[in-house]
């Protein structure tokens, strides 16, 4: 069982997973303008996906290493990766490769090539279509005509945006590469979401697999890539005072804080209605993106986050009543 912190402890279950959905939210946002405001420095995407695997490392290798430990105690006690892992290989693996070495390569080399705003649209505003049809797949979870309106809407939103990314491919922009992407990224981690609510994981042992996957796949691959030339590098340009950032917000915040509170949310709220509720990051991040990055705000952007919007606020009002009978 999970230690839960004292300050937290005297927290009630349904507080304690509006505390994760707050923290989730605002450090969501804060990942997206960071990560699209990193485009206009010298790292490269590979850099920003390692940085990430090592801030978040640093933390939560030797957290698990303890955890593992711990474990050799009990009976039937499963770990994996040189014993950093408390997870089996498997589940290990699934986790690590769909919420770490996947979500990474994606959502950073998405960000060179596409606007925040599009990241609003297609990644969090995407979130509740995958999810939903994930665990419809998987989970074998009803999708009522309600719920399939609000998830029409947000699909109506991605069209808007992704048709004008269309348009100006003909004109040489690679936008709509970043759309995809974009796209790519909601599809993985809303596999994760699904995996951690169909396996039952607790927050802290599936944050640290996940980190242990991706160190373990990043790092030598990263190596060995930098060297032959085959992906473009800039971390030994790069000055130190943004490495050391980055790796901090990356891995420290993005990883460990999110990925705690993200967890604690699916197994409060569950993988769809978690979705949804994060899904108020396209409005955050929108703003954010025009007030802090100095984005435009297009009428096909705008008309795309209000489509996702509705389609969020659609699908909440959808699932709040199977909430209320399961409570």
């Amino acid at each position: 069982m999970t230690p839960t912190p004292r300050g937290l402890g005297r927290l009630s279950a349904s507080q304690q997973g509006a505390l994760a959905a707050a923290l989730t939210i605002t450090v969501w946002t804060s990942f997206i303008l960071i990560s699209r405001a990193s485009a206009a420095h010298t790292l490269q995407p590979f850099d920003l996906a390692l940085l990430r695997s090592l801030g978040a490392g640093v933390i939560l290798l030797p957290w698990g290493a303890w955890m593992v430990a711990r474990q050799r105690q009990q009976v039937g006690h499963s770990s994996s990766f040189a014993g950093f892992s408390p997870l089996p290989w498997g589940l290990s693996l699934k986790l690590g490769i769909s919420g770490g070495v996947l979500f990474g390569l994606f959502s950073y080399s998405a960000f060179f090539m596409a606007p925040a705003g599009h990241a609003s649209v297609f990644l969090t505003g995407s979130l509740p279509l995958w999810s939903t049809l994930v665990a419809w797949i998987w989970l074998h979870e009803q999708i009522g005509p309600r719920r399939a309106l609000a998830l029409l809407l947000i699909l109506v939103g991605d069209a808007v945006v992704g048709w004008n990314s269309l348009r100006q491919a003909f004109d040489g922009s690679g936008v709509w590469r970043g759309d995809l992407c974009f796209m790519a990224t909601a599809f993985t981690w809303s596999c994760y979401s699904v995996m951690i609510k169909r396996y039952q994981v607790d927050p802290v042992r599936a944050t640290i697999a996940t980190t242990v996957v991706a160190f373990f796949i990043l790092v030598p691959v990263y190596g060995i890539a930098s060297f032959m030339g085959w992906i473009s590098s800039a971390l030994p340009q790069a000055a130190w005072t943004e490495i050391a950032f980055q790796a901090f917000f990356q891995g420290g915040i993005s990883v460990v804080v999110s990925g705690l509170s993200f967890t604690q949310m699916v197994r409060h709220y569950g993988p769809v209605r978690t979705s949804m509720i994060t899904s108020v990051v396209p409005a955050t991040s929108a703003v954010g993106a025009v007030l802090l990055l100095g984005e435009p705000l297009h009428a096909h952007l705008l008309w795309g986050l209000l489509c996702v919007t509705l389609g969020i606020l659609g699908g909440v009002w959808a699932v709040k009543p199977a909430a209320v009978k399961s409570a």
